[in-house]
């Protein structure tokens, strides 16, 4: 019997050229049609690893990581300066997804950003709001707002800690503590209770009265201790 040879299967180009295209590991800068340029590792022809993506429209940079062919873990995006036409970091923190997530820092202005916790893209979690008048929110947001029914401290900063005079609603307890900081460890105050009605998961009994014969006097002595330059009773 004769042997009959099956006959080629012949492929389009494309394949093979798609096939020999795949990237894998580290690869030098790929260039976009749209006229966007990726330097950095891949895996299974998606981007994933350690890289550098510049884009076009809109004008940025993202250094970090990615997963699956997203922005991932850590990065910094940035975008550049009218002026200077140099980058200028924008955020910087984790990301998951592509979205913003987890711990981040987001800088609106040269004299106002914020530093706290995100998810989806969005502000929510526990965060401080630096603004451009000097004022500071610290406490709970959800999705990019304020949470004003949430924990929030007021009173001094100092490099970026709670220092000094403050106080610190706890809205889910029903308390206040109101006292002295240093660098974001109360050391001397007094806590009472403060719409214990309307929190959301109060203590099961009320902060009891305490009698002492001169608040002002022992606040005083403590403030005089830890800032011997501005002794006074707040």
């Amino acid at each position: 019997m004769p042997w009959l040879r099956k006959p080629r299967e012949f492929q389009p180009l494309w394949k093979e050229w798609d096939r020999n295209a795949q990237k894998c590991g580290l690869r030098h800068t790929v260039y976009y049609i749209s006229g966007d340029q990726y330097t950095g590792e891949w895996q299974d022809n998606k981007k994933d690893g350690r890289g550098v993506e510049i884009l076009k429209n809109p004008a940025s940079r993202y250094k970090g990581f990615w997963k699956e062919g997203k922005r991932g873990n850590y990065g910094i995006l940035s975008i550049p300066d009218p002026e200077t036409g140099k980058y200028k970091e924008v955020y910087s923190g984790g990301w998951v997804n592509g979205l913003k997530e987890g711990i981040g820092k987001y800088n609106y202005s040269e004299n106002e950003f914020y530093e706290g916790e995100w998810s989806r893209d969005q502000r929510s979690g526990w965060g401080r709001m630096y603004f451009r008048d000097g004022s500071i929110y610290e406490g709970e947001w959800l999705k990019d707002k304020q949470d004003e029914n949430e924990n929030y401290y007021e009173g001094y900063w100092k490099g970026g800690k709670k220092h000094g005079p403050g106080k610190f609603f706890y809205f889910d307890k029903g308390q206040v503590y109101e006292g002295i900081w240093v660098e974001d460890i109360p050391k001397c105050g007094t806590i009472r209770d403060f719409q214990r009605h309307v929190a959301t998961d109060p203590p099961q009994y009320p902060v009891p009265q305490v009698y002492l014969a001169d608040t002002c006097a022992v606040l005083k002595e403590a403030q005089s201790r830890l800032f011997p330059d501005q002794a006074k009773c707040s």
